[in-house]
């Protein structure tokens, strides 16, 4: 049975149990900000079982693209080293909100597993929640009478709560689980141990295989649990393991998901899986992580050095290491797998197929990247080598290496190990803790739990219609953080207040009480299906209604904004073409920021067009049409933009000006002539692949012109206030020119003087013309003056020292006949004559440079060089 076949059998499966199968969701989670990737199954139903949402489908199954690489559910370093771990994963799941529990959940996996799927009976074990008496918990009798009547109770195992009792995090909906493991031992191996007694322990042929969830509980604040309104039903089958299972294999790795991509990289790089630990781990890792950030680019996450884009540029430099280590690849090759990738997965997930190219170029262009910061960081480490005292390096500087750099660490001890050393591994570690607790008192943020005002309410956005309404307070919360300090989170029953979202920032107001207080609304951020209006002052009386009040003069700012991104998106399709498509936007009052996919620099000439384009669509003065809550299917008949990395619903809200049409939940101008104008500020790369436009309109388009009007009046100024400006700039530059080409000249003949006078300085030394020299010039002019005299001389060694700054510059020329007779390598020596300029440097075996900052070394470092030769 394909992978294909098991993941249609699955769904198929809770179809026929009255089940709506629904999309996976983006890898890339958009609006919790307690999440930044989706890391099990039930994440987009969370405000399901936080009782924010009204539940309209009381079953659902799905398969679930998951990332699982930070926070508590981190596998990264185990990934590869291990055949079950992996980094993106499918969870299979279904669900139940509110409807059927424990005794359905229990009886539909055991026929699943057992009837369609036909694994033996005597292969699985069971377990269940044996109860915890720290928190007054019960031993789960109800899931254990139910699997009595299906399983040998003798395969029923008591299971502890690190193990049986699931929780979303800190703080949420959690519950006592079941799980489902299966023993694929051979027949042998099953003889000399009981299945049972390797159920967690870790063993990588009895594996949990799917975890049954039961929500009763929600965890609060202070730790304390209390009972959800409704009991749920959340589970989690691991794809690739039901593989690994099903077809007979013994390693995830082994199964019809994965090894299309090792075959194609035994193909890339010529070693062969299986042959060897080392490079199986390799191959491993590279497998599974071109998956992790290929499905991520498609969602619309490119590799970055802050949040979800460091992760997954982590994943990727994680990934070319091996690839580098252990399969000697010192080129980009890993970009390749994308069209496997595409081919073989591309049906279930057609994002992979859309995005291929794009997410070929990213790919490239980052191991590109890192490969460079690999050769650097050897530099650097040789350097490190150069000025240590001892066996052991500071292990403080290999993490600055990895850290700063970011340098492998086992690369830095290989390295060390064949020049003899070590490091300081509990100096390393001690660095690497400290940074980390930095991060996390940085980033943490403590939230109290709920103050529920009044039950059962649930909250309307009424901000496309009107800027001001009453409202009353529903809840509210403290949360506070280092970065931030103190805020309050207020819901309320009905809102003006715009939530961050789609690019678009949250609005900002105030409160009016009846005795007239203000209390001001800072911004607005959605999280899961509320609305948070952040406050730094709490209302004494909370009991009461409030005039809400939004900005309206910010409001329009943003809204002029926003709807100059949809007609930008339109013009860069119609001049650029129809392979632009939006890959991030940020709308503020001031201006807009606009990523895209293009796979070249956008020329001034295609700019204008483009910001020509825009403005005719103002003139038109086009009116907005907006149709709320329309199928999606109809929105799609009538050719409405939707973006990649979006999940939508059944129903979807579309903005329409003139024949662009885009799905959209944003705020926007009623007529496009209220945007006024539009101009573009800057155009630039944001990635391999991806292009930024930042642009302003109306009110900040008048202040940008005037900027521009009077840096026109002082550089005028700064030119006597010529007639004519631009033949003023023109002259001016004509007779720098001319100048510059003096200076050039007059430099030249300072060269070919000076060169005349060291040909008498040349010593000879075993054959060798060994020429040192301490002249002070531009390293252009050195370089020049250096390759001019090896043409004039041959058997040259040629060495100078030169000061600038304060700092010391070595320049070596070796000519390459010596570099072969005398095997000498000017790049070699540069760096060990760096050591007494307190630097260091390389090149190649005829021409090196080096640079420090100790000047006084450069005398002895011009008399060390001739030990080379004698």
């Amino acid at each position: 049975m394909t992978s294909s076949e098991i993941r249609q059998k699955f769904l198929n499966f809770f179809e026929s149990k009255s089940h709506d199968i629904v999309a996976s969701a983006p890898i890339v989670i958009k609006n919790d900000p307690t999440l930044m990737f989706t890391n099990a199954g039930m994440n987009q139903f969370k405000e399901y079982f936080l009782g924010q949402r009204k539940v309209e489908t009381k079953r659902i199954a799905d398969t679930q693209k998951c990332l699982r690489v930070s926070g508590k559910h981190n596998d990264l370093e185990e990934v590869g080293i291990d055949t079950y771990h992996h980094t993106m994963f499918e969870m299979l799941g279904n669900w139940s909100f509110g409807d059927y529990f424990k005794k359905e959940a229990i009886a539909w996996a055991w026929e699943l597993l057992t009837e369609v799927f036909k694994i033996d009976k005597k292969d699985l074990y069971v377990t269940v929640f044996e109860g915890s008496e720290d928190e007054n918990l019960a031993f789960d009798q109800e899931a254990y009478d139910c699997w009595a009547k299906l399983i040998d109770k003798d395969r029923i195992i008591n299971g502890n709560k690190k193990d049986n009792f699931w929780e979303m995090g800190a703080q949420g909906p959690c519950g006592p689980c079941s799980e489902i493991h299966v023993d694929i031992r051979s027949e042998e191996e099953k003889a000399k141990i009981s299945g049972k007694d390797l159920v967690n322990n870790d063993h990588p042929q009895v594996v949990e295989i799917w975890n049954l969830v039961f929500m009763e509980f929600n965890r609060k604040a202070d730790g304390k649990l209390e009972k959800l309104p409704a009991k749920h039903v959340d589970t989690g089958m691991g794809f690739e393991r039901l593989c690994t299972v099903l077809q007979k294999k013994k390693s995830n790795y082994d199964t019809d998901v994965f090894q299309p991509l090792i075959r194609e990289i035994e193909a890339v790089t010529d070693f062969k899986y299986g042959k060897n630990a080392e490079t199986d781990i390799a191959i491993r890792v590279i497998a599974d992580h071109v998956r992790a950030v290929a499905f991520s680019i498609a969602d619309g996450q490119l590799p970055s050095n802050t949040g979800a884009g460091y992760v997954i540029r982590r994943i990727l430099r994680r990934a070319i290491r091996y690839g580098y280590t252990f399969l000697n690849k010192k080129e980009p090759f890993i970009f390749q797998l994308a069209q496997v990738l595409s081919d073989q997965m591309g049906s279930s997930f057609p994002e992979l197929t859309d995005q291929k190219r794009l997410i070929q170029i990213v790919i490239k262009e980052e191991e590109n990247a890192f490969l460079k910061t690999l050769e650097q960081g050897l530099v650097i480490l040789d350097q490190i080598v150069q000025n240590n005292k001892g066996k052991i390096v500071s292990g403080k500087k290999c993490f600055e290496l990895y850290d700063t750099y970011g340098f492998p660490l086992d690369l830095t001890a290989l390295i060390l190990r064949e020049k003899g050393l070590s490091f300081d591994e509990a100096d390393f570690h001690n660095e690497m803790q400290k940074q980390k607790e930095r991060s996390r008192s940085a980033a943490s943020i403590d939230a109290d739990d709920w103050v529920i005002l009044i039950h059962d309410q649930e909250e309307e956005f009424i901000g496309y219609d009107y800027l001001k309404t009453n409202v009353r307070i529903t809840r509210y919360r403290k949360v506070s953080s280092k970065k931030d300090g103190t805020w309050y989170q207020l819901v309320f029953n009905l809102t003006p207040f715009y939530p961050e979202g789609g690019g678009q920032m949250g609005d900002k107001g105030y409160l009016q009480a009846a005795n007239g207080d203000v209390f001001y609304i800072l911004d607005t951020k959605k999280e899961n299906n509320l609305i948070l209006h952040y406050s730094k002052t709490l209302p004494t009386e909370l009991h009461q209604t409030f005039l809400a009040v939004v900005d309206d003069r910010n409001r329009l700012a943003v809204t002029c904004n926003h709807s100059a991104t949809h007609l930008l998106h339109q013009g860069l399709r119609t001049i650029l073409g129809d392979h632009v498509a939006q890959k991030g936007s940020a709308v503020y009052a001031r201006n807009l920021r606009f990523d895209f996919s293009h796979f070249s620099k956008v020329t001034d000439q295609e700019l204008k067009e483009v910001e020509n384009f825009v403005n005719a669509r103002i003139n038109e003065k086009l009116d907005l049409v907006e149709q709320r809550n329309i199928p999606i299917q109809v929105a799609e008949e009538q050719g409405a933009m939707m973006l990649f990395g979006e999940k939508y619903g059944d129903t979807v809200r579309t903005i329409k000006f003139g024949k662009s049409i885009e799905l959209c939940g944003g705020t926007h101008v009623k007529n496009t002539g209220d945007i006024w104008y539009f101009k573009i500020t800057s155009e630039s790369a944001v990635a391999a692949g991806i292009r930024r436009i930042e642009a302003v309109t109306n009110e900040i388009v008048k202040d940008y012109f005037l900027a521009q009007d009077n840096e026109f009046s002082e550089l005028k100024s700064l030119l006597k206030n010529p007639s004519d400006t631009k033949q003023a700039v023109l002259k001016l530059q004509e007779e720098n020119a001319a100048l510059k080409k003096e200076v050039e000249k007059l430099i030249q003949e300072k060269a070919n003087s000076l060169k005349t006078d060291l040909l008498s300085k040349i010593e000879k030394l075993n054959g060798v013309n060994f020429l040192a020299t301490n002249i002070e010039m531009d390293a252009g002019t050195i370089k020049n003056m250096a390759f001019e005299l090896g043409d004039q001389i041959s058997n040259l060694f040629f060495i100078n020292g030169s000061k600038n700054d304060g700092k010391a510059f070595l320049t070596i020329y070796i000519s390459k006949n010596l570099t072969e007779e005398k095997s000498l390598n000017a790049g070699t020596i540069v760096r060990e004559l760096g050591k007494y300029i307190q630097g260091g440097g390389g090149g190649q075996s005829f021409f090196a440079t080096a640079g420090g900052k100790n000047p006084e070394g450069i005398a002895k470092a011009l008399s060390k060089a001739k030990s080379y030769l004698v």
